[in-house]
């Protein structure tokens, strides 16, 4: 039984410092001063998002002046993939979440 007492002495020990931290005062963040004259945000170079629902996906669409030029589109319980307009004529290619944006060249040097 003294084994059991100092086990139960040490786990106590070990778990005193861990309770007795406690976390620092938070105070919220200030609002972000205004922006000097002249350097005022563009709406219309802001994009503007459009979240949606499609089935269970969630869509969010990424406009700028009225031109759709990105969607991405999370599906539940899995990866968000993308839908870039790269040269904005409606054509979309997807790339997923986790590409890096290399496209590794696949010719075809030689065929046995």
């Amino acid at each position: 039984m003294p084994r059991a007492r100092h086990i139960a002495a040490l786990l106590i020990a070990l778990a005193l410092p861990a309770w007795a931290q406690q976390p620092p005062k938070l105070e919220p963040l200030p609002e972000p001063p205004p922006p000097p004259p002249g350097m005022e945000l563009d709406q219309d170079v802001e994009p503007q998002v459009t979240i949606t629902r499609k089935g269970e996906d969630t869509v969010e669409e990424f406009r700028v002046n009225g031109q759709l030029y990105m969607v991405k589109v999370t599906p539940p319980g899995g990866v968000p993939y993308y839908l870039y307009d790269d040269v904005g004529n409606g054509d979309f290619t997807r790339r997923d979440a986790q590409d890096s944006g290399i496209r590794v060249p696949k010719w075809v040097i030689k065929r046995w």
